[in-house]
């Protein structure tokens, strides 16, 4: 099982995202208050917080967001959160994996100072099926595995 270590939101599409103390995550929505909440299949982002302390090492001042990331999650496998899983977080959200991967936008300083990016492989994107509040410290845990990466 693996525990949520930030939790981060935007106003508009294209910034960092800025850490919360909580969210409200909606039905077929996403997280209230986030640019990319909306009817369609990338409502939140998932990515891991072992490999977001990997590019720490390189960027020590690192912020939770910069990757556009909505929940950090250290402590899960995410090589079974494939297309088609299903995922809890805290008592009640259930997310739905629709994504896993996506290219980087142009500019993106991370892989500016790095030459590389975490997102485009490790990011997973999801739809919010059951909805709820969510706070760092919060369970996460894989319920159902999908039908395989991409």
């Amino acid at each position: 099982m693996g525990r949520v270590q930030a939790i981060c939101i935007s106003a508009e599409k294209g910034v960092v995202k800025e850490r919360v103390d909580s969210a409200t995550f909606q039905p077929e929505h996403g997280i209230v208050g986030d640019a990319h909440a909306g009817p369609w299949h990338r409502q939140v982002s998932l990515l891991p917080g072992e490999s977001i302390e990997q590019v720490r090492a390189m960027i020590p001042d690192l912020a939770d967001g910069a990757f556009a990331e909505n929940v950090v999650i250290a402590g899960l496998d995410f090589t079974r959160l494939v297309v088609g899983a299903s995922v809890r977080l805290g008592r009640e959200i259930e997310l739905e994996v629709t994504q896993v991967g996506k290219e980087c936008h142009r500019g993106c300083a991370i892989r500016e100072i790095t030459g590389d990016c975490i997102m485009p492989r490790e990011g997973v994107f999801c739809r919010v099926v059951t909805g709820g509040e969510l706070r760092p410290g919060d369970a996460a845990e894989l319920l159902a595995a999908g039908v395989g990466r991409g």
